[in-house]
């Protein structure tokens, strides 16, 4: 199944000044960018196949994949001046750079990739900005069983805040975790039908417009996701996940966990091994 990643925005939190042109996709966690770690998560489920929406920084994206360098991530042995790698990343990755403009919203993105879906029923959309461990395949599973016209995989509140519930006197009847109130955020994993092309107008965007017209019709359900999930909205976000992957708490990267007794051949070999 295709996967459309929108990684153009200029994702002006994460920059730390003007000279700062690096897309967020590009943001490092560990050794390799955001945008490496999502394309991983879904190779590993078997999903191989990129479309990568570019916009601001695109040079910075097609350079790093352009000149990709597997001793990065993988076991080598340099013999007679020459490197055997044991295992590669990428080689079963074929990927599209499409230029979707600088200012697009991300339904407009989506519109102009569309061609390169070559009428797929089904295909997967994502940030580029956010690391899970949710499980794949039962979300599209769950999706491929249901008559509806697109899936948004969603997560509990993330906001460390309390939300005051007043009264019209000015006492505090009560104070609630936002984590803790029965709400959902969008979690920015989306199974998609052809469908949501019909709700997406000019310069539209993919939640508010696609998603929410899909909902007004019942065509619209979501996946919960309660495990691992974190966004890169902010520096402190990412320097987050670089310090957990420094450490070795990496509970994103699943497939490191699966291929752990797969031998030195694994991140090849078993990169579609629960598809």
């Amino acid at each position: 199944m295709k996967v459309v990643l929108f990684c153009g925005g200029y994702g002006m939190r994460m920059r730390s000044g003007a000279a700062d042109d690096v897309p967020k996709p590009m943001a490092m966690v560990g050794p390799r960018p955001l945008i490496w770690h999502v394309m991983r998560y879904y190779a590993h489920f078997g999903h191989r196949e990129f479309i990568l929406c570019l916009g601001y920084g695109a040079h910075h994206i097609k350079d790093f994949f352009l000149h990709y360098e597997e001793t990065t991530s993988n076991d080598f042995v340099l013999r007679g001046g020459r490197t055997e790698l044991l295992s590669t990343d990428i080689a079963d990755w074929t990927i599209t750079f499409a230029q979707t403009g600088v200012e697009s919203p991300i339904g407009e993105r989506l519109r102009r990739v569309r061609h390169h879906l070559d009428g797929d029923e089904m295909f997967l959309a994502n940030y580029a900005d956010v690391l899970t461990d949710a499980p794949l395949p039962e979300m599209i599973d769950n999706f491929a069983r249901r008559d509806a016209g697109a899936s948004m995989m969603v997560v509990p509140p993330q906001s460390s805040f309390h939300c005051v519930d007043l009264g019209e006197d000015g006492l505090v009847g009560g104070i609630t975790a936002v984590s803790e109130l029965p709400l959902w955020e969008n979690g920015g994993y989306f199974v998609l039908r052809q469908e949501v092309f019909d709700h997406i107008p000019e310069n539209g965007d993919l939640v508010a417009d696609g998603c929410a017209q899909l909902a007004k019709r019942g065509r619209l359900v979501a996946h919960r996701h309660r495990g691992f999930w974190k966004p890169t909205d902010t520096v402190k976000e990412r320097a987050a996940l670089d310090a957990a992957h420094a450490r070795g708490d990496r509970p994103w990267a699943v497939w490191e966990r699966d291929d752990a007794g797969a031998g030195a051949t694994g991140g090849r070999h078993c990169a579609g091994a629960r598809a």
